[in-house]
């Protein structure tokens, strides 16, 4: 029933705007100057043909010839349209991804239930719905972006991969790489969550969790019995006899051990001794994944480069600031989870527990974040150019200025990112965190140009594996969702302006 009540609720604001999008901007914009024409020109059969402005791969086109082909039918019996390509409008063409956002919401639903198999129904449907609201999930619902079938794929692949459907997790991942090229990073994220699933959580037969603990004791002999302990405590162990665990952990796909004494370098031990042991059946469940992962290293080759065309505009940057940046970002997202007083009480009493290591972990993540701000900031061209982004005036008015801004800054990155660290680290392994830290950074830093829309997947990420459990901090997030895409709707629709340069009407977007 959450299910349904989830798909129904998110079809209502999905036909609704997308309705009223449609009728006070009829004909493309922005980014669909480029994508409407291509996916019209697949519709008549000319595959050949390819817009150089275009930099994603034509996944997104290929999802609208199956969406334009279930309505073709319809529509040509009521006589809406006489040939395949009349079907292939600029509001056809949006709304695959109305329909990829309602399937959306539905993924979501999925995974939080299985992540969380003791979450009530009505938990499960709040939280799929406000995620559903999330801003910049939101707003390109209703353009012909790749953002939300990018979203949709990754979700699908992330869901296939918890129930241990691995080949069908890889098949989902190869449709997330065809719609948007950095999706190969999610595709390795999601199979190293796969693979750190079946190390440190599946039990194994005895004869090789003795096998691991044996190791990991000889391994420690020389350290104090406490470590001893902590070391063998690694071993894997039965969810629903385990008096200590977590009443929201998953069973099967993300159990969290309810020792968190264990180190990184103790759960590393444990993987690849366990990989050892299952090499063999890791290298059947997993080789669908290596396959599609040797077939992008064999396109990059063939292409000279990750994005398709206009590969001068999108050249790999340095460009750590923009971590920075997401961990701002997502931990303004969930205020009421990130910016409330037990929040900053918690994380402090954390430091203070484990002092002196965590002061000198602030402090190297200090110095590390002054460093990528000053020498790792990057203004493209694009960002101080396009008046018509949020991310320009975010620029301009806050980061930009005054010299000393993006510097004053700096505290707030790294309080968002060790209360991300801490939030995730409650449920999550460390070497989970560390392989998702990894993934985004992978993403984020070499793009030199910032859209907060990239953002979009490892928050994601974040909120499905932070089990927020009070039905008020869902409400103040519905709330500020809401009252973000209310503002920008308005704004995208009925405050057009004209730019002295170039004819046309012009529109505020994210």
């Amino acid at each position: 029933m959450g299910k349904v009540a989830v798909a129904v609720i998110v079809s209502l604001w999905v036909i609704s705007i997308s309705i009223l999008v449609n009728h006070i901007v009829p004909e493309p914009y922005m980014d669909e100057i480029f994508h409407i024409p291509q996916a019209q020109q697949y519709c008549i059969g000319n595959f050949r043909s390819w817009d150089p402005m275009i930099t994603t791969p034509p996944g997104l086109y290929y999802l609208s010839l199956v969406h334009v082909a279930s309505l073709f039918p319809g529509m040509s019996i009521v006589q809406a349209a006489s040939s395949f390509s009349e079907v292939c409008t600029t509001a056809i063409l949006r709304s695959v991804n109305g329909v990829l956002a309602v399937l959306c919401s539905i993924l979501v639903y999925d995974i939080i239930t299985l992540l969380r198999p003791t979450l009530s129904e009505g938990k499960a449907t709040i939280s799929a719905v406000v995620l559903a609201l999330y801003p910049l999930h939101w707003f390109f619902t209703f353009l012909y972006y790749t953002d939300v079938a990018s979203l949709t794929a990754v979700l699908a692949m992330y869901l296939a991969c918890l129930k241990k459907n691995y080949w069908l997790s890889a098949v989902l991942g190869a449709l997330a790489v065809v719609i948007r090229q950095t999706n190969i990073v999610w595709m390795l994220f999601v199979a190293c969550t796969g693979v750190i699933n079946i190390t440190l959580v599946r039990p194994r037969d005895n004869v090789e969790v003795n096998d691991i603990d044996t190791a990991i004791r000889k391994s420690n002999r020389t350290t104090s019995n406490d470590d001893v302990t902590s070391g063998s405590n690694l071993r894997l162990r039965k969810f629903s006899n385990s008096p200590g665990t977590d009443k929201h952990s998953m069973p099967s796909a993300s159990l969290v051990s309810t020792n968190h004494s264990s180190g990184l370098l103790d759960e590393v031990k444990v993987i690849f001794l366990a990989l050892w042991h299952m090499k063999w059946e890791l290298l059947v469940s997993f080789s669908p994944f290596l396959t599609v992962f040797v077939a992008f290293l064999a396109f990059i080759r063939w292409n000279g480069s990750v994005v398709l065309g206009a590969k001068e505009a999108h050249t790999v940057s340095p460009h750590f600031a923009q971590i920075m940046y997401f961990g701002l970002v997502s931990a303004l997202a969930v205020a009421p989870l990130h910016c409330s007083k037990g929040q900053v009480v918690d994380l402090f009493q954390s430091f203070w527990k484990r002092r002196p290591i965590s002061f000198f972990q602030v402090f190297v993540a200090v110095i590390a974040g002054f460093y990528s701000v000053h020498f790792f900031s990057i203004a493209h061209p694009y960002l101080i150019a396009d008046n018509r982004h949020y991310p320009f005036y975010l620029w301009r008015k806050v980061i930009n200025a005054h010299w000393s801004m993006k510097y004053l800054l700096v505290p707030l990155y790294v309080y968002s990112w060790f209360s991300i660290f801490s939030t995730l680290g409650r449920v999550q392994r460390k070497i989970w965190v560390l392989a998702f830290f990894l993934a985004t950074a992978a993403v984020l830093v070499p793009a030199p140009l910032i859209e907060f829309r990239y953002y979009t997947i490892p928050f994601y990420f974040i909120v499905l594996h932070s089990h927020i459990n009070d039905y008020q901090s869902w409400l103040l997030m519905g709330l500020l969702y809401l009252a973000f895409n209310v503002f920008t709707m308005m704004i995208f629709l009925f405050r057009p302006f004209h730019w002295d340069h170039e004819p046309g009407i012009q529109r505020f977007i994210w």
